[in-house]
């Protein structure tokens, strides 16, 4: 591969400040036969020197079904929902235990959070997710996330966590998804069979021939396969996220990676993060209402990029709920920006003219200060 490519791939991790890192059971759990207490120590001990750097890490682990399995006594994976749910149940102790004790020695902080699909598809539920990620990652916790398997009740869910890693990385609009697989990366055609097979080091998230290279499900203890990894690296790419297949036994990988150094597959994604944040709010989710703020308000988001404080807001239209996508217009009816609602209309209305201080009196409970976060608006023109 010649130096513009390697560069542009080393590129991806050098300067990416927000990175989520999915890791597969086969590798947390050494394929099945424990959680592999080394492993996890060697990556939290890179995930604390990336924190301790200034960049943001969230770890998307695998392994809860498969530590709960040996800890059960199975041999095979369950198919019946009840016994991969209590199989989950079981393994989310020592997963979860393994890693806030890796982390915590190496002087970082760790959070459980666990998701289902219904999380991220309600409005408001995702906007809470989000609310509570990126309040870790200010505080410099690694949140540990996971599918809440004890608690789906349908056989689809995320389908593996390697979708779960790609719908994280959109929620939090991470700057690079890493998956940390028991493969080197991507090849043209599997190279156990076809010699002529060629490693994949750079391509173009979501280009269909990527699709046709990928084999079908790996090993039996985990659910994915390379094809689940470039579709989640496709999905990833929607919000402007590059991704990284590498393998995660690698030594120091993520560091090194972090460093520039070209390691694994790298799927570039070809929208950058806020061209993909605007179009996402501008062109895809259909308005429910609007605020009205006065001159200075949209001095301050259009001249400063700052919040929509609600003591800026002379007015609310509509009936919309929290999470929903809102217009801000100035007092001539003009729309200035759009963006996701941190209060419901009818909380909105209270808090029109009123200074944070006030927001507790009037709603009963202590909420954000803010009623557009200026990471969940865009501009309507300029």
């Amino acid at each position: 591969m010649n130096e513009p490519v390697l560069e542009q791939n080393a590129a991806v991790l050098r300067h990416a400040r927000r990175i989520v890192v999915k890791v597969g059971s086969s590798l947390v759990t050494n394929e099945g036969r424990g959680l592999d207490e080394e492993a996890i120590r060697q990556w939290s001990r890179q995930l604390a020197a990336l924190v301790q750097e200034g960049r943001e890490l969230i770890m998307v682990s695998s392994g809860a079904v498969a530590e709960g399995m040996k800890r059960l006594g199975w041999t095979s994976r369950p198919k019946e929902i009840n016994e991969l749910q209590a199989a989950a149940a079981v393994g989310q102790m020592g997963l979860v235990q393994m890693y806030e004790t890796q982390l915590r020695a190496c002087g970082v902080g760790s959070a459980q959070v666990l998701l289902t699909h219904a999380d991220l598809a309600d409005r408001e539920r995702y906007l809470n997710a989000r609310s509570t990620l990126l309040t870790l990652l200010q505080l410099q916790v690694v949140p540990v996330i996971n599918e809440n398997d004890t608690v789906v009740n349908d056989e689809i869910k995320f389908g593996d966590n390697d979708t779960l890693g790609a719908l994280v990385a959109n929620l939090v609009e991470a700057d690079a998804l890493v998956i940390l697989t028991d493969q080197k990366g991507l090849y043209t055609a599997d190279p156990r069979k076809d010699p002529a097979a060629e490693f994949v080091h750079l391509a173009r998230a979501g280009d269909p021939a990527l699709e046709t290279m990928a084999g079908g499900a790996g090993s039996g203890i985990g659910k994915g396969g390379m094809i689940t990894k470039i579709l989640a690296a496709k999905r990833a790419a929607g919000s402007g996220a590059s991704t990284v297949i590498a393998w995660g036994r690698e030594p120091d990988v993520l560091l090194r990676l972090a460093a520039g150094e070209s390691i694994g597959t790298c799927l570039v994604a070809q929208t950058a993060k806020h061209q993909a944040r605007k179009r996402w709010m501008s062109d895809h989710l259909q308005l429910r209402g609007a605020v009205v703020v006065d001159d200075g308000a949209v001095d301050k988001i259009v001249g400063e990029g700052k919040s929509l404080l609600p003591i800026g807001m002379t007015g609310v239209e509509g009936d919309f709920s929290r999470g929903d996508v809102i217009a801000v217009r100035d007092l001539r009816g003009t729309e200035v920006a759009r963006g996701l609602a941190n209060y419901a209309s009818t909380e909105a209305r209270l808090l029109c003219r009123k200074a944070s201080a006030d927001f507790e009196r009037l709603l009963g409970y202590a909420a954000e200060p803010e009623m557009i976060h200026r990471d969940n608006l865009v501009l309507s023109r300029g």
